[in-house]
């Protein structure tokens, strides 16, 4: 018998998928720039392709110089507008940058797929908050189909794709969030370090110089079989780089061939 799938929600079988990318550091940086590969590769392949939104406040340091796929030219410029801009002008692409922090400086229940590469459970608590939250009476608003979620420590990391409710009616095929697989998260007396890194040197001591980008690369692929293929046979994974294993998180049970309608 062949494992449970999950497949594509219908809303996006045909569509230009509205996308909002939270944060461009280690994680971040690396998923967008995978995410103009994954335009093309849709572009070329279906009819569907991406406008993506990036939402970040930080701006580029010395110490993101190596990890992050930032130039000494880039120091002290936004994160968001920098990257974006350099994709836009490479791919002919009219993608958006806001130098902000979500949720307050955008509505998070205006896309369609969420990904999230934040530092804190704070921040992933606050985007939970604005994903349930009341939308304006005078515009029609539901959370995003999908939410993804990146996260990693100094050599191991972790992605979750799952599908925020949407109605008080729960569907069983809908794949958990973050905050639903790891609900520890909801717990705000846990202390957080979330300081910045100085130097290149001090930032290696924290994490090491490919981890980001393995997580989203494996992220990425994720991706591209739910937006590409048309369906995934897992909801993400756990990823050592000091033992070298890849640990999928399973999809919950589903009857084998039934599609999600988003």
């Amino acid at each position: 018998m062949q494992p449970d799938r999950h497949y594509l929600a219908a809303k996006l079988q045909d569509a230009r998928i509205k996308l909002l990318l939270v944060g461009c550091g280690g994680n971040g940086a690396q998923i967008l720039m995978g995410l103009a590969s994954l335009d093309t590769a849709l572009r070329a392949i279906s009819s569907r392709s991406l406008d993506v939104t990036v939402v970040d406040d930080d701006t580029v340091s010395e110490a993101n110089l190596g990890r992050q796929p930032f130039y000494r030219c880039d120091l002290g410029a936004s994160k968001a507008r920098t990257l974006v801009e350099r994709i836009n002008l490479a791919h002919g692409l009219d993608w958006k940058a806001v130098h902000g922090r979500a949720p307050d400086s955008v509505d998070v229940q205006a896309f369609d797929l969420l990904i999230t590469c934040v530092d804190t459970a704070a921040a992933r608590r606050a985007i939970g908050v604005a994903l349930t939250s009341e939308p304006d009476p005078f515009r029609s608003r539901k959370p995003p189909i999908y939410w993804m979620d990146l996260g990693n420590r100094a050599t191991d990391g972790q992605f979750l794709i799952g599908c925020p409710k949407r109605s008080d009616k729960d569907d069983p095929r809908r794949l958990p969030t973050v905050l639903e697989h790891f609900p520890e998260l909801a717990d705000d007396t846990i202390t957080e370090d979330d300081a910045p890194s100085c130097s290149v040197a001090e930032a290696l001591e924290k994490q090491s110089l490919f981890v980001n980008r393995v997580v989203a690369s494996h992220a990425l692929a994720l991706l591209f079989d739910l937006l590409g293929r048309g369906s995934i046979g897992h909801a993400g994974g756990f990823i050592n780089l000091s033992t070298g294993q890849v640990v999928p998180m399973p999809l919950p049970r589903q009857l084998e061939g039934e599609k999600s309608d988003g």
